[in-house]
């Protein structure tokens, strides 16, 4: 298996062992340009659940600092949202890392 393959591979296959560090590792030191593309990508595609886990966090803020009694549905609702996203994003990462594997 050549290594272009299994380094572009290993880039979605992080999201399980090294986050976001390995693709942005991968970047910079390959010099290839399609490993460099899946490195972004998967870079990218780690990145994303980022964004529903600062409205989570931002919500809960605002639950501790008013003193609720109770969780507001805004919470309840950015939580299954971050869930969500991080169960696409997994399974989009298996399913890229397998068919760059066999496909390229």
């Amino acid at each position: 298996m050549e290594t272009r393959k299994v380094l572009s591979s290993l880039c979605y296959f992080s999201i399980f062992f090294a986050g976001f560090l390995f693709p942005l590792i991968v970047y910079f030191a390959s010099g290839d340009d399609v490993t460099k593309s899946h490195a972004k990508r998967s870079l990218l595609s780690h990145l994303i659940p980022l964004i529903p886990t600062a409205l989570m966090v931002f919500t809960i803020l605002n639950d501790i600092f008013n003193l609720h009694d109770r969780i507001s549905a805004l919470t309840i609702i950015s939580i299954v949202v971050l869930l969500l996203t991080g169960v696409i994003v997994i399974i989009w990462n298996i399913i890229k890392g397998v068919k760059v594997l066999i496909n390229e």
